[in-house]
C-alpha cells in the first residue's frame, strides 16, 4: 500500500512542479537579448566565385544601423487588403513590412487585427523580404515606384496584383510583381527582368524573414516551451527548427542545398514560410545580424539571361495561421509547424478526433468535452481496475487502522500482515497505479493539442467563456476543479501516514491557484475528466462496500 501511495504521490508531485515551473516562466517577463555587432558587408562574390548569402553580401533584414531603421521607416508604403489579409508594402525593397491577418484579433484587444509581420510599431520587427543577387539588379534595400493608391480585392474578383517599379540600371529593368489572392493567406512573389543591356546576366534571387528574437504568444507547459524562430524543412534532413541562440553562436545545423523543402519563421499558432516549386535547386540560410535580429531565407538561382531577353522567377509566401487543415495541402510538412512538443504522435490523431467532434457540433467547448467523454471510454476498464483497487482499499480501513495499533512499533511484522491480508483479500496494492501511469501521456498530449492549436485562440464555449485559449475571466472553471479534485481526495482511502494526508488534501488547494490562469480550454477538460472520475469512483465504491456489507450480513 504505502509503494502505491509513494508512486501517486510522486505523480502528483511532478505535475505540480511542472504546472508551477510553466506558470512562472509563462508569467514573468523575458530579459532583454544583448546586442550582438551588426552584419553587412560590401555585394561581392566569394573567392571561390560562388554567390555569397544575402544575409551577408546585402546586410539582409531591418538592419542593425540605426539610420537604415529611420529610411525603412521614412519609405513610403502602398496598403494591400483582401479578404482575409491587410498588408504595408514599403517603397524600400517593395518589402511587406506590416501584415494584418483581418480574421483574427489581437490577444486582449476585441477590436484590433493580429499583427503577424510588424515594423516595430505593434511589438516586433518582422518583415519578409526578397531581392536579386547581381550587379544593377534591385535588392531589399532598393527604392522602388508604388502605384498611387491603394489596392484592395474586389467583389467579384479572385485576385489582387500589385506591380513595382525598380530603377533602371545598365540596361536591366525589373518588375516585382506580388499577387493577393480571395480566402488565402499564400502570396506569390515574382520578379519579372528584362535584360536591355549588351552582356547575358545570371542573376540569383533570394527570398528571406527576417525577425527580432524576441517570443511571441509563447507558452510553457510540462517542462517543453513552444518554439519560437526559424524552421527548415527538406525531403532529407526533415523537420529541422533552428534555434535564435544556435544562429547566434554559428552552431546551427540544417540542410544548406536541396531541390526540395521551405524555410519558415515560426511563431506560437502563426507561420510565414517561403515555399518554392519542387524540383528547384535552392540554397537555405539562416544569419544573426545583430541587435536581436536573425534572417533565416533562401536563395535560388535564374537561368541565364540573353541580351534582349526576358525571364521571371519567384515563390509563393505563406504567412497566415497553423490551420492543420490546411497547411499539409499547401506545402508538404507544412503541418509540422504546429508545435506539440514530444507527444505529437499521440497529439495529432487526438486532434484529429477533436476537430471530427467540432464538425459535428460547431463549436470547440463541446468537442473538448465530448473527445474527454471519449478518452475516458477508452480508459474505463483501466480507470476502473484503479478505482476497484481503491474501494477494497477503504474497506480495508479499519483493519489496517488495527493493524498500525497492534504492530506500530514494529514495522517488519506490520508488512507482513498487511501483505498477507492483501493476499486474502486478493488485492493488489499496485493494481492502481499502471493505470494512472498509462494515461498521464494521454493527458499531457491533448493539454498540448488544446495549449498548441490556433483553432482554440479566440473560440468561444458558452456564457462567460468566450475565449478558450484565455484564462476564465471569473475564475469559476478553475474553482469547480478544485471542488472536484477535492471531492475526489475524499473518495480515496485515507493515507495511513498523517503527513502525506495533509499534502494530498492540500493539492486541490495548489492545483486551483495555478489553474487561475490556465487557458479555459485546459481547465474545462480537467473539470468533465473530474466529474466522469467522480461519478466511476463512486459507483465502483458503492458497489463494492455494499457487497461487503452484505457478506457480513450473511
Amino acid at each position: 500500500m504505502d509503494q502505491r501511495r509513494l508512486i501517486l504521490f510522486l505523480v502528483f508531485s511532478f505535475s505540480l512542479v511542472m504546472l508551477w515551473e510553466g506558470w512562472i516562466k509563462h508569467n514573468n517577463p523575458q530579459p532583454a537579448p544583448q546586442a550582438t555587432a551588426a552584419a553587412g558587408a560590401a555585394a561581392t562574390a566569394n573567392a571561390d566565385g560562388s554567390v555569397p548569402t544575402p544575409s551577408a553580401s546585402l546586410g539582409a533584414g531591418q538592419s542593425a544601423v540605426p539610420g537604415e531603421q529611420a529610411a525603412t521607416a521614412a519609405a513610403p508604403r502602398v496598403v494591400v487588403e483582401t479578404d482575409l489579409l491587410r498588408a504595408e508594402v514599403s517603397a524600400l525593397g517593395g518589402d511587406i513590412v506590416r501584415l494584418e491577418l483581418k480574421q483574427h484579433r489581437a490577444s486582449g484587444e476585441a477590436d484590433a487585427n493580429f499583427v503577424l509581420l510588424d515594423d516595430g510599431t505593434t511589438r516586433h520587427q518582422y518583415a519578409a523580404q526578397s531581392g536579386l543577387i547581381g550587379e544593377g539588379l534591385p535588392t531589399h534595400k532598393t527604392l522602388f515606384t508604388l502605384p498611387a493608391s491603394e489596392l484592395s480585392l474586389k467583389d467579384g474578383e479572385d485576385r489582387v496584383v500589385l506591380r513595382l517599379q525598380a530603377p533602371e540600371q545598365n540596361g536591366l529593368q525589373v518588375t516585382k510583381v506580388m499577387s493577393f489572392q480571395r480566402g488565402s493567406y499564400l502570396i506569390d512573389v515574382a520578379y519579372e527582368i528584362r535584360n536591355g543591356s549588351d552582356q547575358a546576366i545570371t542573376p540569383h534571387a533570394y527570398f528571406q524573414l527576417t525577425r527580432d528574437g524576441n517570443p511571441a504568444e509563447q507558452v510553457e507547459a510540462f517542462g517543453v516551451t513552444t518554439f519560437t524562430g526559424p524552421a527548415v524543412f527538406t525531403d532529407a534532413g526533415k523537420f529541422q527548427k533552428v534555434h535564435f541562440e544556435d544562429i547566434r553562436d554559428g552552431d546551427a545545423k540544417f540542410v544548406k542545398t536541396a531541390s526540395d523543402g521551405w524555410v519558415a519563421m515560426v511563431q506560437h499558432y502563426f507561420v510565414s514560410a517561403w515555399l518554392p516549386e519542387q524540383g528547384t535547386q535552392r540554397e537555405y540560410f539562416a544569419r544573426s545580424l545583430g541587435n536581436n535580429l536573425y534572417s533565416a531565407g533562401l536563395i535560388m538561382p535564374v537561368a541565364a539571361i540573353a541580351p534582349g531577353a526576358e525571364a521571371s522567377v519567384g515563390t509563393r509566401l505563406y504567412a497566415g495561421p497553423q490551420e492543420q487543415d490546411k497547411l499539409e495541402g499547401i506545402a508538404p510538412g507544412l503541418d509540422l509547424v504546429v508545435d506539440y512538443g514530444w507527444l505529437t504522435v499521440i497529439a495529432a490523431p487526438l486532434f484529429w478526433v477533436l476537430s471530427w467532434f467540432h464538425s459535428l457540433t460547431g463549436n470547440w467547448g463541446w468537442a473538448i468535452i465530448l473527445v474527454t467523454v471519449a478518452i475516458k471510454a477508452v480508459f474505463f476498464p483501466l480507470s476502473a481496475a484503479s478505482y476497484k483497487s481503491m474501494a477494497k482499499m477503504r474497506v480495508l480501513g479499519p483493519r489496517l487502522q488495527r493493524m498500525k495499533e497492534l504492530y506500530g512499533n514494529d514495522k517488519a511484522k506490520m508488512q507482513q500482515e498487511m501483505m498477507n491480508l492483501y493476499r486474502t483479500e486478493k488485492i493488489n496494492p499496485l493494481g492502481g497505479c499502471l493505470p494512472i501511469l498509462v494515461q498521464i501521456p494521454v493527458f499531457i498530449a491533448l493539454y498540448w493539442v488544446l495549449l498548441g492549436s490556433v483553432e482554440m485562440r479566440h473560440a468561444p464555449w458558452l456564457g462567460w467563456i468566450q475565449d478558450l485559449s484565455a484564462k476564465d475571466p471569473y475564475f469559476i472553471l478553475p474553482v469547480i476543479m478544485g471542488a472536484s479534485m477535492l471531492i475526489q481526495m475524499k473518495l480515496n482511502p485515507t493515507p495511513p501516514d498523517p503527513i502525506q494526508a495533509k499534502v494530498m488534501m492540500a493539492m486541490p488547494i495548489i492545483f486551483t491557484f495555478m489553474f487561475l490562469w490556465f487557458p479555459s480550454g485546459l481547465v474545462l477538460y480537467w473539470v468533465v475528466n473530474n466529474v466522469l472520475s467522480i461519478a466511476q469512483q463512486w459507483q465502483i465504491t458503492r458497489m463494492i462496500e455494499s457487497g461487503k456489507a452484505a457478506g457480513k450480513s450473511a
